[in-house]
């Protein structure tokens, strides 16, 4: 069985999507286009959010949401040390620092006192991870006064406190998210309009609308294409019924799983989750996937290295960061998403609990 059959989904919708290709073709406007707009309404109406501007990546989402901020080269950001690697990725793409600081023991999203004690003179902002579709603690982190980009990418419905997004948020549509278009795709939501403009700039070579060809500021080339768009305006309409589906699945794998040798994923109190991944610790992750695997369950990690032991980071400042450290060695992932039978879902259990 294994972790993720995309093409479960994609034969689901395959008339849908075939009339979504047909659509761009028959129009012949391929960036930049009415898909564009329809798609950017309807996802801020879906974030409850006013205003949402498409990119071609959730990575890139990052990295023109803190230049919005003016974040640049000699500035810095704190970030998790337990995240995809395309956080920092992001995050450097500005010429900013990564500040790396720990996480939660419970929820494993950023600590609130880890990341004060990463704070320094040229820190200019703070990129929580709502990992694996658990929101971080954003009202303990707001009482620092820095500008947020909270990082969604695994977050599409995940709510804190009622809001499913605050200020500033980068979303990713990479095909394995929650909402994932057939290629690269991001977004980022704002409910500042001086923000939206800066961003609506800096993702076509810092061009005004209305001025095509004459830049205003340094931008870069990242667009969300028309036939993206209009993939994704028809699958956002499916979306709550998958989360639905993923969090029915989560509360059957709680369930059945509480007596079993190994630490659970919970629900911060006042978030709602939106189990973009169903993540495990156990003490033997090595022995544990392999008797998984005997039964025929594919499982995954996310993450296995820390970013600070990722060779092309091992340069970062941080503070200690011990439960980060700690996850990336226990974490397993295992199978959930919406397609998931529950034949499929009680084996991966079985398999689990036969030990």
């Amino acid at each position: 069985m294994p972790y993720l059959d995309l093409g479960r989904n994609v034969a689901a919708l395959r008339a849908e999507l075939e009339d979504a290709f047909a659509a761009v073709v028959s129009r012949g406007r391929f960036v930049n286009g009415p898909a564009l707009e329809r798609f950017e309404e309807r996802w801020s109406d879906w974030c409850r959010v006013p205003h949402a501007i498409g990119v071609n990546s959730g990575t890139d989402a990052i990295a023109l949401a803190l230049r919005a901020l003016a974040v640049g080269p000699g500035d810095e950001v704190i970030t998790p040390a337990n995240t995809c690697v395309a956080t920092v990725t992001g995050i450097a793409a500005t010429g900013a620092t990564a500040v790396l600081a720990d996480v939660d023991p419970r929820t494993w999203t950023l600590d609130a006192a880890s990341a004060r004690a990463a704070v320094t003179e040229r820190t200019r902002a703070i990129v929580p991870v709502h990992l694996y579709g658990q929101c971080a603690d954003l009202g303990a982190l707001r009482e620092f006064g820095l500008p947020i980009v909270e990082d969604a990418a695994q977050a599409h419905g995940a709510e804190y406190r009622g809001e499913r997004r605050g200020e500033l948020a980068a979303y990713s549509f990479y095909p394995t998210k929650n909402l994932g278009a057939l290629g690269d795709a991001g977004a980022v939501v704002t409910s500042d309009e001086e923000l939206t403009e800066r961003l609506r700039m800096l993702r076509s070579h810092g061009e005004r609308a209305e001025a095509r060809g004459v830049a205003v500021v340094a931008g870069s080339n990242s667009r969300l294409d028309e036939l993206q768009a209009e993939i994704l305006l028809r699958k956002l309409e499916r979306l709550d019924g998958w989360n639905e589906r993923r969090r029915r699945l989560a509360a059957f794998y709680l369930e059945r799983l509480a007596g079993a040798d190994l630490v659970l994923p919970v629900e911060a109190e006042g978030s709602r989750h939106c189990w973009h991944l169903f993540v495990v610790l156990v003490e033997d992750r090595d022995a544990f996937r392999a008797r998984l695997r005997e039964r025929g369950v594919e499982t995954l990690v996310h993450y296995p290295e820390p970013i600070h032991r990722q060779a092309a980071y091992t340069h970062l400042p941080r503070v200690e960061v011990p439960v980060a450290e700690r996850l990336c060695e226990q974490v397993v992932s295992l199978p959930l998403y919406s397609e998931l039978t529950d034949a499929e879902a009680e084996h991966v259990v079985e398999s689990v609990l036969a030990g």
